[in-house]
């Protein structure tokens, strides 16, 4: 136990001597950011959709203690990365009134909660697909080069960081609740077919000039609240054969990195794998300082998010610090940090 402890230290002090060499020589000047709930920071406050957190208790360990849009207590993953970058403390959501082009220039995020690599998958709750995504992109390429001129437009575009989070809903959202993808693919067809949307995704972002990509699988997903909550015969527990479909999904989505890392010229893709980290905090919860991973700290930490997620509910916890998970199907802040700092020192070393 000791050593796990020095070892722990002497991650600390590496990621603290990488983030100050970072503040002095940094070649990424904004940080661009495409996928679902994981990484939105308020973009589905702007579109009809049933899938909101722009309420409390919703981002009440956000600065000021207001709910943004992030299906979190406080920050999603992007903020903590854009952070040790020294580009931005928070990164704006695209639709966001709030903000413009002026604020876009150092980082701005496209994603939608809810949406996955299939163009069904955005369809269950009426959320922006991917394809979306990208001409939203495109809009903002334009906005960018009329506000800072073409020369610096592109170096912004080719040196920007992008982080890519995808997938969760494809399988939770979509394949195991409706027949129709079921009735079409096995569960390995469809995560070929996932793989080849990313593959293809990855390949129209580098035609549009993006250069650096960091590209996260899933975590856990049979570990979630709601899948425990669920898994009546497997007393609670984590959902073992869903942990065994998104280990597989990952193996299969590494694969195609390393491919187009070889077949597109300039381009550098990051496997940011954060499985093994998210499912260590689970098993071994007392080690990150939480109490409880079973349930989430929202209502009754079962079945709740979006506007199940009440702050009017006496079962909602006081300090979200003590949970994993936030609300039944996203994880706390302090989880958000803790997997954004695992994924911090490869993404410096590979970008900076």
């Amino acid at each position: 136990m000791r050593l796990i402890y020095i070892c722990v230290l002497w991650a600390i002090l590496i990621t603290h001597v990488i983030l100050v060499a970072c503040k002095t020589r940094n070649n990424v000047p904004a940080v661009i950011v495409f996928g679902d709930s994981s990484v939105d920071s308020g973009n589905n406050n702007k579109i009809a959709t049933l899938l909101k957190s722009n309420f409390k208790p919703y981002g009440r360990d956000f600065e000021g203690g207001r709910p943004t849009g992030r299906f979190c207590n406080g920050r999603v993953p992007p903020d903590f990365i854009a952070e040790a970058f020294g580009v931005k403390k928070n990164i704006p959501a695209y639709l966001d009134p709030a903000y413009n082009i002026d604020d876009f220039v150092t980082g701005v995020c496209f994603a939608s909660a809810g949406t996955g690599y299939d163009n069904a998958t955005s369809d269950v709750l009426n959320v922006i697909p991917l394809w979306k995504e990208i001409e939203f992109y495109k809009e903002y390429q334009a906005k960018l080069r009329a506000h800072v001129g073409e020369e610096k437009a592109n170096e912004i575009i080719s040196e920007s960081l992008y982080l890519i989070s995808l997938g969760t809903n494809d399988f939770l959202e979509n394949y195991y609740i409706f027949p129709t993808r079921q009735l079409h693919f096995t569960v390995s067809q469809y995560q070929d077919f996932l793989v080849d949307i990313a593959e293809k995704f990855v390949r129209k972002l580098h035609s549009l000039g993006a250069r650096k990509l960091s590209i996260t699988g899933l975590v856990p997903i049979g570990c979630l609240p709601l899948e425990r909550a669920t898994n009546i015969f497997g007393d609670h527990g984590c959902n073992k054969k869903y942990n065994k479909v998104a280990l597989q999904f990952n193996a299969k989505l590494e694969k195609m990195i390393y491919k187009v890392n070889k077949e597109l010229p300039q381009l550098k893709a990051l496997s940011a794998n954060a499985y093994d980290i998210v499912f260590d905090i689970i098993a071994r919860p007392s080690f990150y300082g939480f109490e409880v991973t079973e349930k989430a700290c929202c209502s009754t930490g079962t079945f709740e998010m979006s506007y199940l997620c009440s702050d009017k509910n006496p079962l909602t916890c006081k300090d979200a610090n003590k949970y994993v998970f936030w609300d039944a199907f996203h994880p706390t802040e302090k989880t958000n940090r803790i997997a954004a700092n695992y994924l911090i020192p490869k993404l410096l070393a590979a970008f900076r």
